[in-house]
């Protein structure tokens, strides 16, 4: 089965975006998406890069066209159910060291489903660790042990070594694709990422 590793931090509202019509690629190609939690915020650190909305700042044509291609992605996709969190930008440290527990435990992709949720469907101030406990508990998860395990040292471990890894690799930011060795980033090369999936299916 080929493959494609997602590297994917839910304070992104692309990465949800891209989460939202993976399974569309899978059908169609018969390849499966790994999901590798990263921290977004410390891979900026790593590269030098920021969020668009601090690196284009001063260019507010840019900001303009970035939302518009958003929301043209979201039409084109019917992805109705997307809503800007109010709270954007939100610090996902914790979230993302429960998702290095969640897959740990084997319920990653439960999780997955209800942190995106959360953020960017019935968006809630997800880096309150009282909100974020009571919306994956919510979600049928048990929020009470992966926020506890977000503070395992082993936990913390994972998520510094998977977004050095990501670093070294050539990504910059979220979302960002590999097949293979080949890099793709943006929600926007999700056709590309298809098409690499398909040759090697």
């Amino acid at each position: 089965m080929a493959e494609a590793e997602f590297l994917f931090d839910f304070g992104s509202p692309n990465a949800y975006l891209a989460h939202k019509i993976i399974p569309g690629i899978e059908a169609r190609t018969g390849g499966r998406f790994i999901y590798t939690p990263i921290l977004l915020g410390g891979l900026f650190k790593l590269t030098g890069n920021q969020a668009p909305m601090m690196a284009f700042a001063n260019i507010p044509n840019k900001i303009a066209y970035e939302m518009l291609e958003l929301r043209r992605f979201v039409a084109r996709h019917k992805l109705g159910a997307f809503k800007m969190n109010p709270h954007f930008p939100v610090n996902t440290l914790m979230l993302m060291r429960a998702a290095v527990a969640a897959e740990m435990d084997g319920v990653l992709g439960a999780y997955v489903d209800a942190a995106f949720h959360h953020m960017w469907e019935e968006p809630k101030k997800m880096d309150d660790p009282a909100v974020a406990l009571a919306a994956l508990s919510a979600s049928g998860l048990d929020g009470e042990r992966l926020l506890a395990r977000a503070q395992d040292a082993d936990v913390k471990a994972k998520l510094v070594a998977n977004t050095e890894a990501a670093a070294k690799r050539g990504a910059f930011g979220s979302p960002t694709f590999f097949v293979g060795e080949d890099i793709y980033f943006g929600k926007n090369t999700l056709r590309e990422v298809e098409e690499a999936l398909a040759q090697r299916g």
